[in-house]
């Protein structure tokens, strides 16, 4: 299956990760990172919430530090992760310069503190995907 997810994992304590030439203080809480599988959607996911992974992205820093609660699947030939950042942009504070190397967004992690806006956001793009992809 090919798409986008989002994956959603808590902080119970302050974090400070530096890569390269970036620098990030996150405080504790729940954040949502938005990514796309357009290889293989669910074995991208379920690396996320491997243990023993070669760290090799911004997301694989953060998972070394953050508990995973769940993640949200949503299939589509399209490549629509920059769509879902720019909507979560919209409602969420964005940890900038986190992952999204390659989009023209802000950030692909957002800090999640309105989950009945987080619901909304996502059920909008559940009802948009492609189930055939």
């Amino acid at each position: 299956m090919k798409g986008a997810y989002i994956f959603v994992l808590t902080l119970d304590s302050s974090v400070e990760l530096n890569l390269r030439k970036n620098r990030w203080k996150l405080n504790p809480g729940t954040y949502a990172y938005i990514g796309s599988g357009m290889g293989s959607l669910e074995k991208r996911v379920e690396r996320h919430f491997s243990v023993n992974k070669r760290v090799r992205w911004h997301i694989d820093y953060l998972t070394c530090y953050g508990k995973p609660l769940f993640a949200i699947l949503i299939p589509s030939k399209e490549k629509i992760e920059e769509k879902i950042s720019l909507a979560f942009q919209s409602y969420f504070r964005c940890v900038e310069g986190f992952g999204a190397s390659d989009l023209k967004v802000k950030s692909n992690l957002y800090i999640i503190d309105d989950f009945q806006k987080f619901s909304e956001v996502v059920n909008y793009f559940l009802a948009q995907g492609d189930e055939k992809s």
